[in-house]
């Protein structure tokens, strides 16, 4: 047998064994990262005891990180700075037993982005969750802070159909009311054709703002129904709802026909193209902008698993959303005393 022949024969098993390896470096790093951080809570709880009994001013905490630099020369993290957010991170999280398991199974500098730039309770704990549902880097959390994913959440839940919700109830925390694909750099006036290259030209950047458990299928993908043929703009799979989701693009305002088409593609995916152990497929319009009393009116009665979104090419005003969520929770607290 050649060694070629033997090295192409052999790739099944050796993919095995980088997969071995692959995980054990990542339990690792995760063994690693618990301990970590488990050190640095401890360290924060230590200091804020010492503090709170008033055995500790704010000046022997410049004191210790002195003593460590000089006694622990290798030892890094352990500024003053950085022990005053130990002490932070131990306070602000010491009496959530829900939330306190989650930071433990992120990096110190992904804590440290939500702490910092989180202004709520609730903020934090939603970031928290999403960090460790969707794996995401230190730039793509960056990245869900600039484009204000808590409050859009918050004040713009998705627009789907009643069957969708039926179907798949967790779809409510996969899908977005709008998606923002600022990397796309699509100028003001552009067309469906231009939306769709666009896209998967950065398909990878498209994927992260989608959601971790999406996976790509086709482009203009071929539906025959009869003797017509038709193509569906995009088509991918989502993992955790075992299901095809069909994106047809819209470039204008949304128009309840274009629903029609919608419909028909799931039905023609679901009869033809689902497989046997697979949930109905899912349908997103993803159109320019939408009036919302148009989308409840238009899905009230759709009986397909599908909803309606935004697609902005421009990140939104933080400002304004902050100002908007602020009103929000004023409102539900005072709503809450009246009762």
């Amino acid at each position: 047998m050649s060694k070629s022949k033997l090295i192409n024969g052999a790739q099944p098993d050796f993919a095995e064994v980088v997969h071995l390896i692959t995980a054990a470096r990542q339990h690792a790093y995760q063994a690693v990262n618990t301990t970590l951080i488990e050190l640095y809570w401890q360290v924060g709880a230590y200091i804020s005891n010492k503090i709170k009994a008033a055995e500790w001013g704010d000046g022997v905490v410049d004191a210790l990180a002195k003593h460590l630099a000089i006694t622990q020369p290798n030892l890094k993290g352990f500024t003053r700075a950085n022990l005053f957010r130990m002490r932070q991170f131990y306070e602000t999280y010491q009496n959530d037993q829900i939330v306190a398991p989650l930071v433990r199974q992120l990096p110190w500098t992904h804590n440290l982005i939500i702490l910092s730039q989180s202004k709520r309770p609730e903020e934090r704990e939603f970031y928290l969750r999403m960090a460790v549902q969707e794996r995401w880097s230190k730039r793509e959390l960056e990245r869900q802070f600039n484009t204000a994913l808590f409050a859009r959440a918050v004040l713009q839940p998705p627009k789907v159909s009643a069957v969708l919700t039926q179907l798949h109830p967790e779809a409510l925390n996969v899908f977005k009311d709008s998606y923002i694909v600022d990397f796309l750099s699509l100028p003001e006036q552009h067309s469906e054709a231009d939306l769709h290259q666009s896209l998967l030209a950065k398909l990878k950047h498209f994927l992260l703002e989608l959601g971790r458990d999406f996976c790509f299928v086709g482009s203009e993908y071929p539906v025959q129904v009869g003797k017509q043929d038709f193509a569906l703009d995009l088509l991918f799979f989502h993992r955790g709802l075992n299901a095809l989701v069909a994106i047809e693009l819209k470039v204008d305002k949304f128009q309840p026909e274009h629903l029609g088409k919608l419909n028909f593609y799931l039905e023609a995916l679901d009869r033809d193209h689902k497989k046997p152990h697979e949930n109905p497929a899912i349908g997103v319009l993803l159109c320019a902008s939408k009036d919302d009393e148009v989308v409840e009116y238009a899905l009230s009665r759709s009986l397909s698993p599908a909803m309606i979104a935004e697609y902005q090419t421009q990140l939104p005003d933080k400002k304004l959303l902050q100002a908007k969520l602020h009103e929000f929770y004023l409102l539900n607290l005072a709503q809450e005393e009246a009762l």
